[in-house]
């Protein structure tokens, strides 16, 4: 069996609140690399339990310096929820058929 090791980040809201996040994906599109992360759970079957938000952030630039950043605009939010969506389902789907052929 394989170790659960996930890439967690923490991220601090506009209110100073910071909150830790598991790093489900990552990609690029037109140039721009954007980061899907839901809320880290100690437990990963706890996240397939819940109804877990996913956030979904984009890199940006400033001084020579990286940083994540919300997405402003709603269609391209929408749009690139949407790939992250069709793509972690295929990746879990994929997960639970090689659990399957493993048993």
């Amino acid at each position: 069996m394989e170790e659960y090791d996930p890439e967690i980040f923490t991220l601090t809201d506009e209110e100073g609140v910071e909150r830790e996040f598991e790093l489900m994906d990552i990609m690029e599109e037109n140039g721009t690399v954007y980061y899907a992360l839901v809320p880290y759970q100690d437990d990963p079957d706890a996240m397939l339990e819940e109804d877990t938000e996913l956030v979904i952030l984009k890199v940006g630039e400033e001084n020579g310096e990286e940083f994540l950043a919300t997405i402003d605009d709603d269609d391209e939010y929408e749009r690139i929820g949407n790939i992250f969506i069709d793509r972690i389902s295929r990746m879990l789907e994929e997960e639970l058929d090689d659990e399957e052929e493993a048993d």
